[in-house]
C-alpha cells in the first residue's frame, strides 16, 4: 500500500461542513453525486462504490469495501465523517434502514458466498461453484430489472432511431458487449460503425463523425481512457452520446446526452456481462419495433444463417 493510502495525509483529512448527516440513503447518494468532483482520489474511490454498490452496503463490512477500493479501511471511517457521520457504522444504518424490508438478489448472493468462503471443512465442487456464478448473473440482471430508468432507456431509443450514423465503442472486457450491440443494429438499415481501435486506430475511425450521429459508449470502473477519448472527438464534433456504464460518477456519465446504469453481479471478483448485453438486447428489440413503425419491414440480410 503506497503513502497516500496512510492516514494523515492531506488527501486524506476530512473537511465535513454538514451540521447534520443525511436523512435516510436516497439524500445521502444525492450528495455524494453532487459533493463527488471535490472528493480527494481515495473518497472518489468509496463514493463511486456506494452509488454502484448501494444495495450491498447493508451487509458489506468496512473491510469488504476497503478491498474493493483498493483503500486502508480507515479511509471508510474517514468518508463517512466527510458526509457528517460518527463513523461507519451509522452511515451503514441508513442503508439498513432502505433496505430491510427488501432484501435485494445481491444481498442474498454476498451472505452466501461468504458463508462459502467462510466453511474451510467442505471443499466447494465444480458444480457448486458453477452455480455461484449463475446466482450472481442472475442478481445482476434482476437488479437491471428493477433500476431500470425508463425515461432514460426511451431517450436512448430516440437516439439511434434518430442518428444518420451509429458508432459503437466498448474496449477490454466491454469489447463484446460493443460487438454485439454493432452485430444487432446491422440488422436495421442503419449506418453502423464499430470503433475496434484495430492498429491504435481509434481517432482515424472516429474522424468522420458529424453533429447528426450518434455514438455509444460502452465503459465500467476503471472505466477505458480510449472510450473517453473517443468521447471527447464525439463532442468536438457535437454527435450525440449514448453511454451504458455503472454509476452516474462515471467520468464518462458527464460526456452524456442519455445514460443508461447497469452494474453486473460478480462472482469471487469476476464481473459477468450478461446485464449488459440483456440491455444491449432489449434497446435493439425497442429501436426495431419502433422502425418498424416507420417503414414497411427491416431487411434480414439474404443468404446468410445464423
Amino acid at each position: 500500500m503506497s503513502s497516500t493510502d496512510q492516514p494523515g495525509t492531506a488527501e486524506n483529512t476530512p473537511e465535513s461542513d454538514l451540521a447534520s448527516p443525511p436523512i435516510n440513503a436516497e439524500r445521502l447518494l444525492q450528495l455524494i453525486t453532487r459533493e463527488y468532483e471535490s472528493l480527494p482520489r481515495q473518497l472518489k474511490r468509496i463514493a463511486s462504490y456506494m452509488s454502484q454498490q448501494s444495495d450491498r452496503i447493508m451487509v458489506d463490512r468496512i473491510s469488504d469495501i476497503a478491498r474493493e477500493c483498493e483503500v486502508h479501511p480507515s479511509a471508510i471511517v474517514r468518508f463517512s465523517q466527510r458526509f457528517g457521520f460518527s463513523g461507519f457504522s451509522e452511515m451503514q444504518a441508513l442503508f439498513r434502514e432502505a433496505y430491510t424490508h427488501k432484501a435485494t438478489p445481491v444481498q442474498n448472493y454476498q451472505q452466501r458466498i461468504r458463508s462459502m468462503i467462510a466453511n474451510k471443512s467442505q471443499k466447494a465442487s465444480g458444480g457448486d461453484l458453477a452455480r455461484e456464478c449463475i446466482d450472481a448473473t442472475l442478481s445482476g440482471i434482476e437488479r437491471l430489472g428493477q433500476e431500470l430508468d425508463d425515461q432514460a432507456f426511451e431517450k436512448a431509443v430516440d437516439l439511434v432511431v434518430n442518428a444518420d450514423n451509429i458508432y459503437v465503442v466498448g474496449v477490454r472486457r466491454s469489447f463484446a458487449v460493443a460487438d454485439y450491440l454493432v452485430y444487432n443494429l446491422q440488422h436495421t438499415n442503419k449506418r453502423i460503425h464499430l470503433v475496434s481501435g484495430l492498429g491504435g486506430s481509434y481517432r482515424e475511425q472516429m474522424r468522420s463523425v458529424r453533429a447528426n450521429d450518434l455514438v455509444i459508449a460502452i465503459s465500467f470502473t476503471p472505466y477505458g481512457k480510449e472510450t473517453q477519448h473517443c468521447l471527447r472527438i464525439a463532442q468536438h464534433h457535437q454527435a450525440k452520446t449514448l453511454i451504458i456504464t455503472d454509476s452516474n460518477l462515471s467520468p464518462l456519465a458527464k460526456r452524456a446526452n442519455t445514460l443508461l446504469l447497469v452494474n453486473e453481479g460478480s462472482s469471487f471478483a469476476f464481473r459477468s456481462l450478461s446485464a449488459t448485453l440483456c440491455l444491449c438486447q432489449a434497446l435493439f428489440i425497442a429501436v426495431a419495433y419502433r422502425l418498424e413503425l416507420k417503414v414497411d419491414e427491416i431487411h434480414e440480410q439474404v443468404g446468410f444463417e445464423d
